[in-house]
């Protein structure tokens, strides 16, 4: 199957750091080239792959500080696939909602997944117009705000089976990865940690437009020696970090559409207790691979009953839910159903 990836800009593929949708956009890459497809991924040039690489920006905007309108790189990006998509099967796009336009005006099958939250009302007259196109979601409660719109199909992420394993240590802190903002809500894991008197590990990305947000109501409550800041931690580090933890600490306040920290944390034995919000019920199974609570003092209770989880077992159930293999076999029945549903294309013939 000759498919393309099209990946957002902003990061590499995959990311140095932190970086959700384009580290799955890689371990989905390279899954399908493992599976023996025709892969082409469209993305930054400083992007590392097995597939066909089509550099769209000579390195991710992130890393660019003279890029100052990223969207015109999008849209030009968008062109350029357009005006090469009869060389594909199949187009999968991960850019929201930026190619429905462009691409409904053309005959090769293409999908979306959304990786992002959809309870925005600006979004709603997007999925109204074109209700006909064919979309993914990565948990059933990303989807709940557009249930009119044509999803084909949850997927959960998965990542590579090997990429993150555990490591042998004692488990002496509680652990906060990931990112810093409002919705992630590391004040109330570091609460959480003060009143069980256990050491908290904060390993997390500090983006600039949440620089205040971190300096004015974060780094205050770290003065508690309790508390370490690490930052931003990349997968080499993350192993021996979830490892010694005796439980990742995800107090979202926000309705979260999938959560990658949860499965990182799976795939090291790493028990999960996370805010019921979003798609947590999803990801963890209540008393097998952590507990799910609906505030702190519940929180501070299920770190009391950590004892009762088996490490190994957290582990093999990562193994069964959330590998790359399995996220790529599923996309792969996505992608034959919408080319077995497609119009055939004209076929074209060389001039004389």
């Amino acid at each position: 199957m000759r498919i393309a990836q099209i990946a957002p800009l902003y990061e590499a593929v995959p990311p140095r750091l932190y970086g959700g949708t384009e580290r799955v956009v890689s371990w989905l890459t390279e899954e399908l080239v493992a599976l023996g497809h025709d892969v082409t991924l469209f993305a930054s040039g400083d992007s590392h792959t097995s597939a066909k690489l089509e550099p769209m920006w000579p390195c991710a905007i992130r890393l660019d500080g003279s890029v100052r309108e990223p969207t015109a790189l999008h849209v030009t990006m968008l062109e350029h696939i357009y005006r090469r998509s009869n060389e594909f099967d199949l187009l999968h796009f991960h850019l929201d909602y930026f190619p429905f336009s462009l691409f409904l005006r053309q005959a090769t099958p293409f999908v979306t997944t959304f990786h992002g939250r959809l309870d925005l009302p600006e979004l709603q007259p997007v999925f109204k117009t074109f209700s006909s196109l064919p979309l993914i979601s990565i948990s059933d409660s990303q989807r709940r705000p557009a249930p009119n719109a044509r999803w084909v199909r949850t997927i959960h992420h998965g990542m590579p089976e090997t990429l993150l394993t555990p490591v042998a240590a004692e488990q002496r802190y509680l652990a906060f990865l990931g990112r810093i903002s409002p919705e992630k809500r590391v004040d109330r894991a570091i609460q959480i940690a003060a009143r069980c008197g256990i050491k908290l590990k904060i390993a997390a990305k500090v983006d600039p437009a949440d620089r205040d947000y971190f300096e004015e109501n974060i780094r205050p409550l770290m003065n508690d020696n309790n508390v370490e800041f690490i930052g931003e931690i990349g997968d080499a580090e993350k192993p021996a970090f979830l490892s010694g933890a005796m439980a990742l600490i995800v107090p979202i306040d926000w309705p979260e559409p999938f959560g990658i920290v949860m499965i990182e944390a799976m795939a090291c034995g790493t028990p999960v207790i996370a805010f019921n919000r979003g798609s947590v019920p999803e990801v963890v199974e209540d008393g097998v691979t952590g507990f799910i609570v609906e505030d702190e003092t519940s929180a501070v209770g299920a770190i009391r009953r950590l004892p009762q989880l088996s490490r190994t077992l957290i582990r093999q159930r990562f193994e069964e839910r959330f590998t790359s293999r399995r996220m790529a076999r599923d996309y792969l029945d996505v992608y034959g159903e919408l080319i077995k549903a497609a119009t055939p294309r004209p076929r074209l013939i060389a001039a004389p």
